[in-house]
C-alpha cells in the first residue's frame, strides 16, 4: 500500500489514527451536526447523513460563528467528536474548536489535504510534529 507524508503546522497536539472523512465544503460544528450521533445534518452538505464520530475529519475551513466551539464541546461531551482535524485553512472557529474538542489538529499542509486524502484512507496524525501519514485505501 502506498503511504504519503504531508507536513504542516500544529493546531493542537497529540497522536491519533483513524479512517478519513473528507469534505470539499467548509464544515460547521454548531447546529449542523447531531451531537448524539455525530451525523452531519446540514441540508445540502456533501457529508449530510454521514457521521464525523471517530473519524479523521478533513475539510477546507470552518464556517459559522463563535458558536462553533459550543458544537465542538457538545460533540466532545457526547463522545461523537472526530478523533482528529485536518484543516486546509485555519480560522478562529476551527482553532478553538480543536482545542475545545481536545483532538489533534493540523493545518497549512505542504499539499492540499482535500486533493490528497480521500474518504476511507487510513490516516495517522502526529500533530505535535505537524505530520500526517496517509495510507491509501485499497482500490478493488
Amino acid at each position: 500500500m502506498k503511504e504519503l507524508i504531508l507536513k504542516g503546522r500544529t493546531v493542537f497536539g497529540g497522536v491519533v489514527e483513524g479512517e478519513a472523512l473528507v469534505s470539499k465544503k467548509p464544515w460547521a460544528a454548531f447546529l449542523a451536526v447531531d451531537i448524539y450521533s455525530g451525523d452531519v445534518t446540514e441540508r445540502g452538505h456533501e457529508l449530510s447523513g454521514r457521521s464525523v464520530a471517530g473519524k479523521v475529519l478533513v475539510f477546507p475551513s470552518g464556517k459559522g460563528s463563535s458558536g462553533w466551539s459550543i458544537g465542538a464541546q457538545a460533540l466532545r461531551y457526547t463522545g461523537k467528536a472526530p478523533v482528529a482535524l485536518i484543516i486546509r485553512e485555519i480560522n478562529s472557529q476551527t482553532a478553538l474548536g480543536a482545542v475545545v474538542m481536545g483532538v489533534p489538529a493540523v493545518s497549512e499542509l505542504d499539499r492540499d489535504p482535500i486533493e490528497t486524502i480521500e474518504t476511507g484512507d487510513w490516516v495517522k496524525v502526529y500533530a505535535d510534529e505537524g505530520i500526517v501519514k496517509v495510507t491509501k485505501k485499497c482500490q478493488a
